[in-house]
């Protein structure tokens, strides 16, 4: 009986599920309303529960070193780059959601993940050779890390529209700290 009580206070993990209407526009829930709607990303695994808050998992850098160093050599990055921007987009969880829904280790826009090939955003080696792909295309478009970074956290459109980084706070902070880690990260 206890068992089953604690079961039935667990917190849920929610799947997500899409639909895209007649119209065009696309709907999300947690419960499929009906024929049409599709899984768009599985639950998220647990996190550690502390205190009436969840905790999110703590990975250690060096445990994707290898990834990053493969993925970084097979398009002609710096594997230093790809640890920096997974250590601050996701703080290296492969599990990540985003509030705005970025998933994953490299926390790739659903869009843009299908767009770079990515099938399981949640799988870490996919997830950061999509990431890599996307970077470099950056890199090629802007000319600039710095730029390439901005537009990686707010879209292209956006250090385009602003003919170099935009004079948003947020998107300003996260360049000065992946060129921090990736000051930190190099040999």
């Amino acid at each position: 009986m206890l068992g089953l009580l604690l079961g039935l206070l667990a917190p849920a993990q929610a799947e997500i599920y899409r639909y895209v209407d007649p119209n065009g526009r696309v709907h999300f829930t947690n419960v499929p309303i009906g024929p049409g709607w599709e899984l768009y990303f599985p639950a998220p695994k647990r996190s550690r529960r502390i205190r009436g808050y969840y905790r999110p998992r703590i990975y250690s850098s060096s445990h994707w070193d290898r990834l990053f160093e493969e993925v970084a050599r097979q398009e002609g990055l710096s594997p230093a780059l790809l640890k920096a921007i997974a250590r601050v987009e996701s703080a290296f969880d492969p599990q990540a959601v985003s509030p705005k829904g970025a998933l994953g280790l490299m926390q790739l826009m659903p869009e843009t993940a299908r767009i770079v090939g990515v099938r399981d955003p949640f799988d870490p080696q996919e997830n950061v050779k999509g990431a890599a792909r996307f970077l470099k295309y950056l890199l090629q478009e802007f000319g600039s890390l710095e730029e390439a970074l901005a537009a990686y956290h707010a879209g292209p459109e956006v250090v385009k529209r602003y003919g170099g980084l935009p004079p948003y706070p947020e998107t300003r902070r996260y360049v000065r700290s992946v060129l921090k880690y990736f000051r930190a990260y190099q040999p």
